[in-house]
């Protein structure tokens, strides 16, 4: 049985909708771009914007915002969906690096600092032989202007420890892994599968951390069967 709430998609931080116009994906989903500068700020703006319930999906900062979203209202959200994400709260190494990426954000642009981190954002093969997801990547960064990836860079930091929340979750879940990202690796995403009641996880072979970028055939498959399935199977433990 299908659901019948619209679909949000959270894309990850320095991306916009296009992150996910590749997907082969029922209705015509909702696709809002992270804007403000704090956690809480950003999931009080999507709860005065978006549907009153919601199928909920997001990627890598935007699955962040989806778990503190479910965290807040989990009346709203019917199924959740995590792909190349990291439920733990900031290390000190993460923050001294976001304080490193907003001094090179200030001293050049999104589209300088989305072209430094492309050996982190996808794979070495679709470096070397996709020019259009790279064009891609950094037309995102462009979109997303200084300002946003700076306020996304702030939002970075105000991320807190999400595993005691994600195992009072009661919605279908699905934890979608890539297999060569090399940002959120997989064991972050099996810890979460093991918190989740009601999950699947999945891994998308041959893929870096933006798989709806790469892998756009992969990732739908396992959204279209997230969005039908009343009871997901238990993850792999």
């Amino acid at each position: 049985m299908s659901t019948a709430e619209p679909l949000v998609l959270l894309p990850g931080m320095g991306c916009t909708a296009a992150l996910w116009a590749g997907l082969d994906l029922p209705g015509a989903p909702v696709t809002p771009v992270l804007e403000e500068a704090a956690l809480d700020a950003e999931v009080d703006r999507l709860l005065r914007v978006l549907p009153e319930r919601f199928a909920l999906a997001g990627l890598s900062l935007g699955a962040i915002v989806a778990m503190a979203l479910v965290r807040r209202a989990p009346a709203r959200v019917t199924r959740l969906a995590l792909l190349s994400t990291n439920p733990c709260a900031p290390t000190s190494a993460q923050r001294s690096g976001w304080a490193d990426q907003r001094a090179q954000l200030a001293a050049g642009s999104a589209r300088a600092l989305q072209t430094s981190l492309l050996p982190l954002l996808l794979a070495p093969g679709v470096l070397a032989s996709r020019p259009d997801v790279v064009a891609t990547t950094l037309a995102m960064a462009d979109a997303v202007g200084a300002a946003g990836y700076d306020r996304q860079l702030r939002l970075q930091g105000t991320r807190v420890d999400e595993r005691a929340g994600l195992a009072r979750v009661r919605c279908p879940t699905l934890v979608l892994a890539a297999r060569d990202d090399r940002l959120c690796r997989l064991d972050r995403h099996e810890e979460i599968a093991r918190l989740v009641p009601r999950v699947r996880l999945a891994v998308v072979e041959d893929c870096g951390h933006l798989s709806p970028l790469e892998q756009p055939a992969a990732v739908s498959a396992h959204l279209r069967a997230w969005l039908t399935a009343d009871v997901l199977a238990p993850a792999v433990r």
